[in-house]
């Protein structure tokens, strides 16, 4: 099994975890928490492939992906006390997917062929597109419209792996690395409350 499919599978776990908590935090309610998580998990790809005009969809096309979605939800209901003990669940689970499903995105829509600057965009799509849709369900401000460093960690985590691809570094280093990346810049920002420029 390939690197790169076995962190899509866990970056789809790892959403499917922060939708359903999302949900169970607020409600007992497993099927609300089970959909969230669903939507959460496919958002960002199934976006990606419909504009990219790929298909079956990466979920519909494998049906690992609709299990590790419900690995993840069940997760959240069997270890709830666990994963709500962890420091900043959310910031947490979030890092770890928007930091696979960046990478994982580019490299997708560089194999249907299109430029690195649409490449960069649709990693970054990919990335971000379940956590607003997440935000959006259960009555937050997505996350994308907040002060915090997102989007633009995943868009120059997106330019570092693309970077390293034209110097043609090998893809398993390129992608651990350019992980790594984005988890650095999600910390480092958090840390030390770091946000992009506001516009007065």
């Amino acid at each position: 099994m390939e690197l790169q499919y076995v962190l899509e599978l866990l970056g789809t776990i790892v959403f499917a975890i922060s939708g359903a908590l999302a949900i169970r935090e607020r409600e007992h309610d497993m099927f609300g928490a089970g959909f969230t998580g669903f939507i959460t998990a496919i958002g960002g790809g199934t976006l990606r492939d419909i504009l990219l005009d790929s298909y079956p969809l990466v979920w519909i096309g494998d049906v690992r992906f609709l299990y590790a979605i419900l690995i993840g939800i069940l997760a959240a209901f069997v270890f709830p006390n666990f994963l709500s003990r962890l420091r900043r669940t959310f910031f947490l689970f979030d890092t770890l997917g928007i930091a696979f499903f960046t990478v994982l995105g580019v490299e997708k829509a560089l194999s249907l062929g299109v430029r690195p600057e649409i490449a960069a965009i649709m990693g970054m799509f990919s990335a971000v597109m379940g956590g607003v849709i997440r935000d959006t369900l259960t009555n937050e401000i997505p996350i994308l419209f907040r002060k915090e460093i997102y989007a633009s960690a995943c868009l120059s985590g997106a330019i570092f792996y693309l970077t390293l691809n034209y110097f043609d570094v090998s893809r398993d280093v390129n992608l651990l690395l350019s992980i790594a990346v984005i988890i650095l810049i999600r910390l480092l920002s958090m840390k030390y409350k770091l946000s992009l420029p506001r516009l007065d």
